[in-house]
């Protein structure tokens, strides 16, 4: 199965429609250093908005950068996608195409495609399918790092799926942050959430789950290095498992 981007066509460098300008100020741009009032004024936002509802700091987000956001979305779950486009329907959805996705997440991203109406931007990697392989030294570099950077240009803000019980390297993770390494804002509305708060939305919501959620697997990313999880283990386990590997350098 092959996804096709839906996302809405823009000027180079992703640069707002009409009614979504930047706010004259101090916004952050490619390249530079983020100004002390921005740092400033982030880390009152992250501690103001530190244990409240997912939904209300997308709104932040979207408020605060006028609609020139984007989200990171794994499509393991429905719920952030959900969270987001409840707050701005046609925010560009990013989906990292690896090219060694079980067809079940392809599947699966294209029914919330059609569910959602989403403005569906799908990155595929620059090299081919022999060059540097999943699990391979550069294979999350090339296939994940890179797309992701590049779909993200010109963006003020990018919204993540990000939860501090994920990994070790994850249990600080603000809320709302500078990110250097794209020179731009990161949120991650979800970073307080276990996943036991992330079922419990999809229940009350009646989100359409993961197919391979009812064969155990919970943390869901290339097939070939994703297990199912046996109960009662953490569900980052399945995921490259066998090594000592955590990330896969999107949050480092």
């Amino acid at each position: 199965m092959t996804l096709e981007s839906t996302a809405q066509e823009a000027p180079a460098g992703h640069e707002p429609s009409a009614g979504h300008e930047p706010s004259a100020g101090h916004e952050p741009s490619a390249g530079k250093e983020p100004s002390a009032e921005l740092l400033a004024e982030l880390a009152e936002a992250s501690a103001r908005l530190e244990g409240a509802d997912p939904v209300e700091i997308i709104k932040w987000a979207v408020d605060r950068f006028e609609g020139n956001v984007a989200l990171a979305a794994s499509f393991q779950d429905a719920a952030l996608v959900d969270m987001a486009v409840s707050v701005d329907p046609s925010m560009e959805v990013v989906f990292l195409d690896t090219e060694f996705h079980f067809p079940e997440t392809l599947a699966y991203v294209e029914r919330l495609r059609r569910r959602y109406d989403l403005n569906l931007l799908v990155t595929h990697p620059e090299v081919g399918p022999d060059e540097f392989p999943c699990g391979s030294s550069r294979c999350c570099e090339l296939r994940k790092v890179v797309p992701l950077g590049k779909a993200l240009q010109g963006r003020g803000a990018w919204i993540t799926g990000l939860k501090r019980v994920d990994t070790p390297e994850r249990a600080e993770a603000p809320v709302i942050a500078w990110d250097p390494g794209r020179a731009m804002v990161k949120v991650n509305p979800v970073a307080a959430w276990d996943d036991d708060d992330v079922d419990d939305y999809v229940a009350a919501r009646d989100l359409p789950r993961h197919p391979l959620n009812y064969v155990g697997y919970i943390s869901i990313g290339c097939a070939p290095t994703t297990v199912p999880v046996p109960e009662g283990k953490h569900p980052r386990e399945g995921r490259w498992a066998g090594t000592d590997k955590t990330e896969c350098g999107l949050h480092l």
